[in-house]
């Protein structure tokens, strides 16, 4: 079942005239995907490419300048215009840097009940917070901290918790684990793949690391300059890509699995 579809979808930068808008080159470039409930989408390409960008399309961070998006067979324009806070409860976004997504002066356990606090329009008891670290590995030490006194896998772990305490139908993973040690970026992937199994997660990740992608994700794209020119089975494409830039993307991903001992 189709969650989130999107038809031709263009996008810029820019508040111009319509007339001068057509001197703005497109940051993405007729975009048509398809993202099945449950399922595990990457989506790959080197830094420029709109990855990002297309993500905070998705979960409606940016508006869309021409094509459409749809979420659970509704517009997303309809979504905004009838229940946009519907819309945020079932589509969550995880950050790349932990720490600039929480507000320093605001401690772990307020920092936590936030996203329910203005969607739901209550305060969450403090149970509910706890059984939220619960399910990212934490416990309710934490609550009284402040960001720096935690470390960036802790950080990110309650950024994760955070999106989950609205029950999302859909997570978006825009490079979570770049900003980590080496040491830490395995558990939160690991994490990340318990959470999508358990909860019946749709996952949407984005990185430049082929490998990771390779790992975690059922179904690949891979854009290059604002388009999509590859997509499909990810294991299909890794085994046999059709177009040379992901030949190239992939070649540099086995070549770095080979050097660490990792097997794609």
């Amino acid at each position: 079942m189709a969650l989130v579809e999107t038809s031709g979808l263009h996008f810029r930068y820019g508040r111009h005239a319509t007339a001068d808008r057509a001197h703005i080159p497109w940051i993405l470039e007729d975009i048509n995907l398809t993202i099945e409930k449950s399922s595990t989408l990457g989506i790959v390409g080197e830094s420029g490419s709109g990855k990002s960008t297309l993500v905070r399309l998705l979960c409606g961070l940016l508006r869309v300048g021409t094509g459409s998006i749809e979420f659970d067979g509704r517009d997303l324009d309809d979504w905004r215009a009838k229940d946009a806070a519907g819309f945020r409860r079932q589509n969550q976004i995880i950050f790349q840097s932990p720490a600039s997504s929480l507000d320093p002066r605001m401690r772990v356990g307020r920092a936590l009940s936030e996203p329910v606090r203005a969607i739901e329009k209550r305060a969450p008891s403090d149970d509910e917070i706890v059984g939220w670290l619960k399910q990212v590995g934490l416990g309710g030490e934490v609550l009284p901290r402040f960001p720096h006194q935690l470390s960036g896998g802790q950080l990110q772990r309650i950024g994760i918790a955070r999106a989950l305490s609205l029950d999302p139908s859909v997570l978006y993973a825009d490079e979570p684990t770049s900003s980590l040690d080496v040491s830490v970026q395995a558990q939160v992937l690991n994490l990340l793949m318990d959470l999508q199994d358990r909860l019946g997660l749709t996952l949407v990740m984005v990185s430049h690391d082929l490998a990771v992608i390779s790992r975690m994700c059922e179904e690949i794209v891979v854009l290059k300059d604002g388009r999509v020119v590859e997509a499909g089975r990810t294991a299909d494409v890794m085994r046999n890509p059709s177009e040379a830039y992901t030949a190239e993307l992939v070649g540099a991903a086995k070549a770095v699995s080979l050097a660490e001992g990792v097997k794609l």
